[in-house]
């Protein structure tokens, strides 16, 4: 199904679920059909993920032919989005703890045998529970899977299999095409009763029959009374620190990402050059599946084609130091004396960001990181719960030009 990664195929997956994306899709989007019927969601995160196609224009579209009322439901859903980015960018600390955590437990897999075991037996779907093994092999095969299954997944390998949530978190920003940093690890959180806390999520077998439609009925094989996780970590809200302007100086050069936002080229002149730069293999020590990162690299490749002959081709780096040196390599080709790196979220390539800065001062090129009005409208409404963003869903929408 994500086999093309063009704004045409995403615009073209758009204008056929659009129909129901109403109230169909309020009442149907919780039933996991299976992987040859996605008719009741929209299916659009792949594309979203990778800066193919914005928020905006998903919305924009949406608005257009349902109203408020049939598409709430829908606009929440993408607004989900904006919400963990924004509570991520409040706790940093959060990212921090987890990628530390995924690196000592990937290294204990080396060394405790029991632990290996386990997580093999998920991770290639042979643990005996048919649903769990069904979605973990559905996972591997198509770099997808159904909101809903996510989370039963991520209940089961948590209280059930009694799993590590980072390993798990880590399997699916490795194999999801979509997989946002952001929304990963907090879903992850949310799953375990950490987003939350003394929240979770339990995967319940009558559940799981209801919303596969029958295809799954885990009766007896799941822990359904397990008590919410806890973590003697406290990661207290930071303000917001939105970067300064920086005048758009001599020659400019673009710098796209998987994470850079898609609000176009913040000034009048096309820039001198244009550097697409995929970087799939930072999501995770372990190996990122092939189908991230063909669908990463072919994303990046139609957004810097927009820009004709300004397009270098995609550069692929597998670590930091390949990064600066691409990027400082290109600089110099060009004669750049200002790159534009639009904002990018919390996640792996965030975290290269100070490293270039840097590096790119160091050379005497400044560095603008525009920011999206869309986040800087959200995200000061997700310091805590969802539900203070979502009162501010029409309010921010107004202020977008949409009507809600």
């Amino acid at each position: 199904m994500f086999t093309d990664a063009s704004f045409t195929a995403a615009k073209a997956r758009l204008d056929v679920v659009l129909p129901g994306l109403g109230r169909d899709y309020a009442q149907r989007r919780n039933h996991d059909l299976g992987a040859a019927d996605r008719s009741n969601v929209s299916a659009l995160s792949p594309w979203i993920r990778n800066g193919v196609i914005s928020e905006r224009v998903v919305l924009e579209t949406v608005l257009s032919v349902h109203s408020p009322a049939d598409a709430g439901a829908f606009v929440s859903e993408v607004f989900w989005r904006s919400y963990f980015k924004g509570w991520l960018e409040h706790r940093p600390g959060v990212w921090e703890a987890y990628r530390t955590d995924v690196r000592a437990l990937t290294s204990r897999l080396k060394q405790d045998a029991a632990l290996r075991r386990d997580w093999q037996a998920a991770v290639s779907g042979t643990t005996g529970i048919d649903a769990f093994d069904h979605w973990a092999r559905e996972l591997v095969e198509t770099g997808y899977l159904h909101n809903h299954a996510r989370m039963w997944f991520a209940s089961i390998w948590i209280f059930t299999l009694d799993l590590p949530w980072q390993l798990g978190a880590d399997f699916f920003l490795r194999q999801l095409i979509d997989g946002d940093p952001a929304s990963n690890t907090c879903s992850w959180r949310w799953v375990a009763g950490l987003h939350t806390q003394g929240k979770h999520y339990l995967a319940r077998a009558e559940n799981i029959e209801r919303f596969t439609e029958g295809r799954f009925n885990p009766v007896g094989q799941l822990n359904e009374s397990a008590a919410p996780l806890e973590e003697s970590r406290h990661f207290d809200p930071v303000p917001l620190a939105w970067p300064d302007a920086v005048p758009l100086t001599g020659r400019v050069g673009l710098l796209l990402t998987c994470d850079s936002h898609d609000e176009g080229w913040p000034a009048a002149e096309p820039p001198a050059s244009v550097l697409a730069l995929a970087v799939p293999a930072l999501r995770s020590p372990g190996r990122v599946s092939d189908a991230v990162i063909a669908f990463e690299q072919a994303a990046l490749v139609g957004r810097a084609d927009m820009f004709g002959q300004r397009a270098r081709p995609v550069g692929l780096a597998p670590d930091t130091a390949g990064v600066l040196e691409l990027v400082c390599n290109w600089v110099r080709a060009e004669a750049l004396e200002t790159v534009v790196l639009p904002y990018t979220t919390i996640g792996p390539v965030r975290d290269l960001v100070p490293d270039l800065v840097a590096s790119l001062r160091e050379a005497g090129v400044s560095i603008s990181l525009p920011t999206r009005r869309h986040d800087r409208l959200s995200w000061p409404h997700a310091s805590k719960g969802f539900f203070k963003l979502k009162r501010e869903i029409p309010g921010i929408l107004e202020a977008l030009g949409q009507t809600f």
